[in-house]
């Protein structure tokens, strides 16, 4: 496999001129505007600052990074810029990106409403007073099944979708999510015993697998550029809305709740139209009629945006946008193979992609949160209730940060979000190693740590990793890239889950975060050379100036 001898990326953190000359009607990419002219971009005093030139010669990638003032992208074997030139944005109004927002959005409320209903269903079933069943005596083997079996579903779903996300396209594999997510709760509440339980606990697994490929998929094709930071990242507040909801009830009625949700999660998105990207890629990979395609594109944004069918402007973007296509994939196979995306373009796009999904989970998330209760107890909170209470006071501060990242991404850009998060999340890990090893005197040492943890994880990694997966990619292997990238994020969440208590045992809590503090590090250093800013860039121009 061959790279290319320029760097991949060059990175610079100063912003682009405020004001620049007008030019005689650009090339409109889709989802913006044609008859907008640029506005002054709005700069952040950290982008003003210069700062030296880092490479690494030995890389076998090639990988240069420099930080410093820079006028646009350049050309031919010269390297390109991080933060490039403003472009035309698209007008729109709130309520016309919303309804597209929504019901997508409900599958990751789904998938966070089945983490947080989880610890309290398995509670009630296996209590004999509230379970209200004869097989409510598991054993920790069984137990381990029930709360994990979603897990192992999603795992399922997201090597599913890998060969066939292109034939079903976002909207009916949402369509599909939200049916295994009403199977899976139906049958999960109304089990007779033990297997049915399981089944509908892998259905509904399967369906989380679907929906967290699909969701950010369709959010970022359908929205305007603009605002694609801040509706994909919102993505994720409703994952951590849906942990934060305390339903009522017993076990079956816990895990059945989200039966209805479901139900509009999937009579939404029937509504709603196809991606109109997806439809521009079929007809670039020649699978039907271009001009039967084009004019489903031209009614599905259209739509989107609230226009009359087949309005003008619409027809105008979607024109220019199936122009490039065609060009770009002239000398591509149609379908492409399945190994398409370990080569040029879409590697760098995966190593980008699946880096930031795989440190999201080996920096400790998994094992600092699902063993928050513990962490606290040890720290001086011995009684259950207060360290419930301290457990609650972390899931609504983590809503809280998670809501800071959606208000800020698209002004801030990803870049500076990810650097100070990952910053802190190290220094919250040392911290904690700390506690363990020489402050054991103070609990709020680990309370404090905790909640730095949280924060930080909340504005960089929780929202901007997932945000990074959605646009990275190339159109022609974006839904094999996310199918891949969210099977790193599941498969390192669980390896990362079932080896904590080995390595606690082995190494010590101290020892342990340590390692996660080390290991964040590694992943600040793979933001800083490797993740590229692509605030107010279109889908189409992260792959031409990013990617290529």
């Amino acid at each position: 496999m061959a790279f290319s001898t320029r760097p991949l990326f060059n990175h610079t953190l100063s912003s682009p001129p405020l004001h620049q000359p007008k030019k005689q009607k650009p090339v409109i990419p889709l989802f913006s505007n044609s008859h907008s002219t640029p506005p002054p971009l709005r700069s952040s005093p950290c982008f003003r600052a210069k700062f030296g030139t880092f490479t690494n010669p030995s890389s076998k990638l090639g990988f240069s990074v420099k930080v410093g003032s820079q006028n646009g992208y350049s050309s031919g074997d010269e390297a390109q810029s991080l933060i490039p030139e403003a472009t035309p944005q698209e007008d729109y109004s709130w309520v016309s990106v919303i309804i597209p927002f929504v019901f997508p959005a409900l599958g990751g409320l789904l998938f966070g409403y089945d983490i947080g209903a989880t610890s309290g269903a398995t509670i009630s079933l296996t209590s004999a007073e509230l379970s209200g069943t004869t097989w409510f005596n598991l054993t920790a083997v069984q137990l381990g099944l029930v709360v994990s079996g979603s897990l192992y579903g999603a795992l399922f779903g997201s090597l599913l979708v890998y060969p066939i996300a292109d034939f079903l396209g976002r909207r009916r594999e949402l369509i599909t999510a939200a049916a295994l997510y009403l199977l899976g709760g139906l049958i999960t509440g109304c089990a007779p015993g033990l297997g049915v339980l399981l089944v509908g606990r892998l259905l509904y697994g399967i369906g989380i697998g679907m929906a967290m490929h699909g969701a950010p998929l369709y959010i970022a094709e359908t929205c305007p550029s603009q605002i694609r930071g801040t509706l994909v990242s919102l993505k994720e507040l409703f994952i951590v809305l849906g942990i934060l909801i305390d339903a009522i009830g017993g076990w079956r009625y816990m895990y059945g709740i989200s039966a209805p949700i479901a139900l509009l999660m999937g009579i939404g998105m029937w509504i709603l139209p196809p991606s109109p990207r997806w439809l521009l890629l079929r007809a670039a990979q020649g699978k039907g009629s271009v001009k039967e395609y084009k004019e489903k594109a031209v009614l599905a944004l259209s739509k989107l945006r609230g226009r009359p069918p087949g309005d003008k402007v619409s027809e105008k973007q979607i024109e220019e946008t199936l122009v490039t296509l065609k060009s770009a994939y002239a000398d591509q196979e149609s379908e492409g193979s399945l190994m398409d995306i370990f080569q040029g373009p879409s590697l760098k796009a995966f190593i980008i992609a699946g880096g930031l999904v795989l440190f999201q989970q080996i920096t400790g998330q998994p094992s600092v949160l699902y063993y928050a209760g513990p962490i606290l107890q040890s720290a001086g909170f011995s009684a259950a209730a207060d360290a419930t209470k301290v457990s609650v006071i972390i899931g609504l501060f983590k809503f809280v940060m998670t809501g800071i990242a959606v208000l800020k991404v698209d002004d801030l850009g990803r870049r500076p979000l990810l650097i100070v998060g990952v910053s802190g999340l190290a220094l919250s890990l040392f911290l904690l190693s700390a506690y363990y090893k020489f402050l054991g005197g103070f609990p709020l040492v680990a309370v404090a740590s905790l909640l730095l943890y949280v924060g930080c994880y909340q504005i960089s990694f929780g929202p901007i990793s997932w945000l990074m997966v959605s646009e990275i990619f190339p159109l022609q292997t974006r839904g094999k890239g996310i199918s891949l990238a969210v099977l790193t994020n599941f498969g390192s969440n669980a390896l990362v889950t079932f080896a904590f208590s080995p390595l606690k045992e082995a190494l010590g809590a101290d020892n342990l975060f340590l390692l996660f503090g080390a290991i964040a590090l590694i992943s600040l250093l793979f933001v800083v050379l490797i993740v590229p800013e692509t605030k107010g860039l279109s889908l189409e121009e992260i792959e031409s100036k990013i990617l290529k």
